[in-house]
């Protein structure tokens, strides 16, 4: 049986990974020179909402760090502190720790203290608070927030006794507070001719607990804003406490404040809760005074049972009670708000975005087994359309039309459920930015990384596993990319360097480029170094990309000492080999004094692709649709030889290397003549062209993507393997992989033709 608190430490910590994100969104902003107070709140609350969560589950060392974050953040909100580009830089810093010290809370691991210690002494250094512990604990005595709880179901035999709750610290009971107390810490004294009183009622929903909130903090923020009298009533649901459960939300609060501030103010304190209690604010300063407990229906019977988006907990002058005096039309001179003006299109940016779609997570294991169900649903439908097919049916038949039916309806459900498996590209992107800092730090250089495309959605596994690749090309563009501030400033450039990473769809690919604005490719440099190191023989005479490509040899290395970054010779061929098992390429670009560009293109997902069937032989192949730039019928005219074995294609003025597609993995020798034979031209991402000869085309399908990495390693022109409606095997060709490796040998030995 699965532990329910497991299941919710669990939900805490995917809740924690969004909030990081929208912490790291709020930073960004920040740096870009935007400290708007909605951005500084952004950023508070998700700190915050890390912090209460986690003093949930007793996650100490998160919870006092946060909580000095937390602080630091406050004294932001304050004024206190200044946003210049050194106190976000220190903040990002504080984010990276808080990051991990989630990572290590989930993974059970201890975090080395030497890490957090000095982050947390600069913390205390902001905000001057010598004091390590979290304040605000909670403990029953016998004053204050009277409850009856006589008569109340489950509680029967109670009598006359009240349950009270104390308020922590220094802070007196809230219906203690009065106009003569003028301790600062819950308000000041009030000037009777300028106050106004508010009624608050307050219902928490049972999420609201679930997150870590403590209503006791709301309260004492409202003491802090004048004379503050409160009230809590108990539904007629209440349960026995043998059944009580922690997050039942159970109370409803009923507050007087009498103020000096607006209504604004007061509706800013719920703003941490919006979307997780029934709130109504109403301003009673003309009315009869107002007592301490209303009639108010049972909690369970009067949370309307609508959609969240519905129902923000924004500040409302629409009564949530049934009191008819309540429900009587507001005063004159304050007009109800326009349909346009509801509370739902007055809310605060977050939580609209917080309220767009409804979401549900999903143990990513039963999306894989529906994946992989679709997949068998693919192959079945091409066996049918097979049958049907070798049956001679007639295409306008029942049986024909509503096996076209089942194709469109099957290609629909596998479109769906690939884009279950498909997440934005953005916490990828969002943890490239502390590599470029660490790696900054490191090499004395200043960085900064610019992202575009961050919405940009990509399948899952390919996210996963590309966080490697990536985040050692952007430590290349750091230390190898970026010159140093007194290079850059002798070329005329910025001190402050830039990576950018962009992420887009192209062609049914996503693509995605690593590029800076430093000083590019020293050609020279990398064909000496690939000489000196034995990878190609000395004196070649190679174009620059082929000079680019050797950037990608193994054991090459530009490094000219060792490093925490570089200088190993494991580079940029790891980086390859791993782009190249996720289906993808990666292209070089550089201009001397302009910088560099890495791009890479991946598949939108690794489990179905679009193809065409070829026939090689008695061999059956499928190539991937997306990189078939046309089909072509070859003349006699068309084709020139290159030396005694290798020919060339004429396509529209551009000489086109030809690839004897059957030659080049041993099915055949290569054939004298090449006139009339069906060729594909295929199209790279980085211009490269070729023409691939083939014996015949069969078919345009959508195929299974099934892997043979595992049982036979990487094989030289295949990608993968998939299983076709006869239930033939047939083989998925790597374009890139099979012209970067190619032969070249379109022509027979001179020996053969001579026998020939």
């Amino acid at each position: 049986m699965t532990d329910p608190m497991q299941e919710i430490r669990a939900s805490f910590f995917v809740e924690c990974e969004e909030l990081l994100e929208a912490l790291q969104d709020g930073l960004q902003t920040m740096s870009d020179g935007s400290a708007e107070t909605e951005t500084i709140n952004v950023v508070f609350r998700a700190v915050h909402s890390i912090k209460g969560g986690a003093g949930a589950f007793g996650l100490d060392e998160l919870v006092r760090f946060a909580h000095k974050f937390e602080n630091a953040l406050d004294a932001v909100r304050a004024g206190e502190l200044t946003v210049d580009d050194a106190l976000v830089s220190f903040f990002y810093r504080c984010g990276d720790i808080l990051s991990d010290l989630v990572r290590s809370a989930r993974d059970e691991e201890a975090l080395d203290p030497a890490t957090i210690e000095p982050v947390l002494e600069e913390l205390l250094k902001l905000t001057g608070d010598e004091g390590d512990e979290v304040e605000d604990t909670i403990e029953f005595t016998p004053t204050a927030l009277s409850l009856d709880l006589d008569g109340v179901d489950g509680l029967a035999g109670a009598g006359d006794d009240m349950w009270d709750l104390a308020l922590p610290g220094d802070l007196p009971a809230l219906d203690a507070v009065s106009s003569t107390d003028s301790d600062a810490s819950h308000g000041t004294p009030i000037d009777e001719r300028n106050e106004t009183t508010f009624r608050i009622v307050f219902s928490p929903e049972p999420e609201l607990y679930s997150g870590g909130n403590e209503p006791l903090f709301l309260f004492r923020l409202l003491a802090d804003l004048g004379e503050l009298t409160a009230s809590v009533e108990a539904g007629s649901t209440l349960p026995a406490l043998d059944e009580l459960r922690v997050n039942d939300a159970l109370l409803t609060w009923t507050m007087t404040l009498r103020t000096q501030v607006d209504r604004a103010a007061v509706a800013e304190i719920f703003e941490f809760v919006e979307g997780l209690c029934q709130l109504e604010i109403t301003d009673t300063s003309d009315d009869i005074p107002v007592p301490q407990a209303v009639a108010r229906a049972p909690v369970a019977d009067s949370v309307p049972a609508v959609a969240p988006a519905e129902t923000p907990c924004a500040p409302s002058e629409i009564p949530v009670d049934s009191d008819p005096e309540d429900s009587a039309p507001p005063a004159a001179e304050e007009p109800p708000p326009k349909p346009a003006e509801s509370a739902a299109a007055t809310a605060s940016p977050t939580a609209r975005m917080a309220s767009k779609s409804p979401t549900v997570r999903v143990d990513l294991e039963r999306i894989d087994r529906l994946v992989n169900l679709v997949g068998e649903l693919v192959i079945n439908q091409a066996m049918l359309a097979q049958s049907v097919t070798e049956a001679g049916l007639p295409t306008n038949s029942p049986v024909s039309n509503g096996l076209d039916d089942l194709q469109h309806l099957t290609r629909n459900i596998q479109e769906s459920v690939m884009m279950i498996r498909a997440q934005p590209v953005k916490s990828l992107f969002q943890r490239m930015g502390r590599i470029v800092r660490e790696a900054s730090t490191a090499v004395m250089k200043n960085a900064r990384l610019v992202t575009d495309g961050e919405a940009t959605e990509i399948d899952k596994t390919v996210i996963e596993r590309l966080s490697d690749p990536l985040t050692h090309m952007i430590r290349n563009a750091v230390d190898h990319g970026l010159e140093s501030p007194t290079d850059r400033e002798a070329a005329g450039k910025p001190e402050r360097g830039t990576v950018r990473l962009t992420a887009g769809h192209r062609s049914g690919r996503v693509v995605i480029e690593v590029s800076d604005d430093g000083g590019g490719i020293n050609r020279a440099r990398v064909q000496a170094l690939a000489e000196e190191k034995g990878l190609i023989p000395p004196g070649q005479a190679l174009s620059d990309q082929e000079i680019d490509n050797l950037l990608f040899l193994p054991g090459f290395s530009t490094a000219q000492e060792v490093s925490d970054l570089s200088g190993r010779g494991v580079g940029m061929d790891v980086v390859k080999s791993s782009i190249s098992s996720l289906g993808g390429r990666i292209a070089i670009a550089s201009t001397p004094g302009k910088g560099t560009s890495f791009s890479i293109s991946l598949p939108l997902t690794l489990a179905v692709l679009d193809g065409m069937v070829v026939r090689i032989g008695e061999e059956t192949m499928v190539v991937p649709l997306n990189t078939i730039a046309e089909t072509l019928t070859l003349s006699e005219k068309d084709i020139r030889a290159v030396g005694p074995r290798t020919r060339v294609v004429l396509v529209r003025e551009a000489f086109v290397p030809l690839l004897d597609l059957g030659a080049e993995l041993g099915y055949r020798r290569p054939r004298a003549s090449y006139a009339g034979s069906i060729a594909l031209l295929l199209a790279q991402e980085d211009g490269t062209r070729a023409v691939l000869v083939v014996d015949q085309i069969d078919d345009q399908r959508q195929v299974v993507i099934k892997g043979l990495q595992d049982s036979y390693g990487h094989v030289p022109g295949v990608a993968a393997a998939t299983i076709l409606g006869d239930g033939q095997i047939a083989l998925i060709l790597d374009p890139s992989d099979l012209i970067a490796n190619a032969s070249g040998q379109s022509a027979p030995d001179a020996a053969l033709r001579k026998a020939g």
